[in-house]
């Protein structure tokens, strides 16, 4: 199935779910860096249009905390060094934005991120208003993912190695708990899914090198690798995304992603 045929079949499981619940639906989709989270939205808003649409694209990005907000979270705690762990969010903010729309209000103020401020750290930049949405593709690298057993962080694999890799672990851990009240707002949950979670670590890279081709500016290979480890330190896939392939509690459909980005195979966890 090609990508323009599973993004049809999908904008019609959603349109067919967004009848049925009478109210504008919430689809959260799950995907770590580089699977495919921005391409997935963008195919299905665009299919979702023409069939009679309105949706909007939130990605969990446009919930920063504002730049200011970030570097008094940063001066308390050093660890924060990226944008992007649990924590650097404005989970209240969002929380305002899905229930409006939740509850057929109109307009609504969303609001959106321009990661190019302030040399690449990031701001908010002007909200969009949206009248009238019939469907939200909310997408973001920890969307629905919920905290697991701290103990488990006692033989975390790599490159969770040392004890303050642990500490770290365990406390972004108990942050993910702030998030509950959000995830508890969508009305599925969408998970793509690499069938090898370190495919990420060279999709950046391959990212980079094509931006320095290009002579724009990008990251060297270390530079990548730490980003990269940064955040699985965070929220490793292992423990936080793998165990959801087969849970229907949490994941409603999961897409394999190709190592060329395609979409590949399409699974429901309660047939698993």
């Amino acid at each position: 199935m090609t990508n323009n045929n599973l993004c049809l079949s999908l904008a019609k499981e959603l349109v067919s779910d967004r009848q049925q619940l009478g109210r504008p639906l919430i689809q959260g989709i799950l995907g770590g860096q580089g699977t495919g989270k921005t391409t997935m939205c963008n195919l299905l808003s665009q299919t979702l249009t023409q069939l009679g649409y309105r949706t909007l694209s939130l990605s969990l990005d446009d919930l920063y905390k504002t730049y200011d907000e970030r570097l008094a979270l940063k001066q308390k705690d050093p660890r924060l060094i990226w944008r992007g762990p649990p924590g650097t969010h404005d989970v209240e903010l969002g929380l305002k934005v899905l229930r409006q729309i939740r509850e057929c209000k109109t307009p609504v103020t969303v609001p959106r991120f321009d990661k190019s401020l302030h040399s690449g750290a990031g701001d908010r930049t002007t909200p969009e208003i949206v009248e009238n949405v019939d469907i939200v593709l909310f997408e973001g690298w920890f969307v629905g993912v919920r905290p697991i057993d701290p103990t488990v962080f006692d033989t975390a694999p790599p490159p969770i190695l040392t004890d303050e890799d642990k500490r770290f672990a365990r406390e972004m851990n108990s942050k993910l708990g702030n998030y509950l009240p959000l995830w508890e707002l969508l009305d599925n949950l969408i998970l793509l899914y690499p069938k090898d979670y370190r495919l990420s670590l060279e999709w950046r890279k391959q990212a980079e090198r094509q931006m320095i081709a290009a002579e724009q500016s990008g990251m060297s290979e270390q530079e990548v690798e730490q980003f990269v480890y940064y955040f699985w330190r965070s929220l490793h896939p292992e423990l936080f995304i793998n165990p959801l392939v087969k849970s229907p509690t949490f994941v409603d459909l999961v897409i394999s992603v190709n190592t060329d980005h395609s979409f590949g195979e399409v699974y429901r966890p309660k047939n698993v």
